[in-house]
């Protein structure tokens, strides 16, 4: 997918070196298959639902990377991440929950990142104003709509979470063509 080669190339990983890649609520996985394909000794962990994760599978062995695409399944909140990893991945993931829920995960993705390590998340961001650009901005009424408590967030808002969650500073990366943004932050 475009988002997914994108994030692959805009967050640049060492190349030739080994990197962990955690991809917290994977769904089809192509985001982290993007790194396995642009960086050859990128290990990922797709972490989401088992029946979710065949999905996922499937896809890493299409994409010829299942020899380095390891599962872990379960909920988001309550699987044990483990240790290590030099990336943690959060694709249209956090617009379901309210920040108070963010932060909770935020907090648990940051105790998984090894020294250095960094965190990328693919959100539709609206502008401050929360009305603008139209796509984010209707993105925002959608998850209002249909979710429990989730929003678009603003990039304030996001950087608060990550703030809050123990990162020391976020970067808001536009991702054109689409509508979406990446947010990169670091412990």
């Amino acid at each position: 997918t475009i988002p997914a080669a994108a994030i692959a190339r805009l967050v640049r990983l060492e190349p030739g070196r080994k990197h962990r890649v955690l991809d917290i609520a994977a769904g089809h996985g192509k985001f982290g298959i993007a790194f396995a394909r642009e960086y050859p000794k990128v290990e990922i962990v797709a972490q989401d639902w088992p029946n979710v994760l065949e999905v996922a599978r499937e896809n890493a062995r299409a994409a010829g990377v299942e020899d380095r695409f390891r599962t872990l399944p379960g909920s988001a909140f309550d699987v044990d991440y483990g240790s290590g990893y030099d990336l943690v991945l959060l694709t249209n993931f956090l617009h379901h929950f309210d920040p108070e829920t963010c932060e909770r995960l935020l907090r648990k993705a940051r105790a998984a990142l090894a020294p250095g390590a960094r965190a990328a998340t693919l959100e539709f961001v609206p502008n401050e104003d929360r009305v603008s650009p139209p796509v984010p901005a209707t993105f925002s009424l959608m998850m209002l709509g249909s979710t429990p408590k989730g929003d678009a967030y603003t990039f304030s808002e996001l950087e608060r979470m990550f703030r809050n969650a123990g990162f020391a500073r976020s970067e808001l990366h536009a991702l054109p063509p689409t509508f979406q943004s990446v947010v990169i932050s670091y412990p």
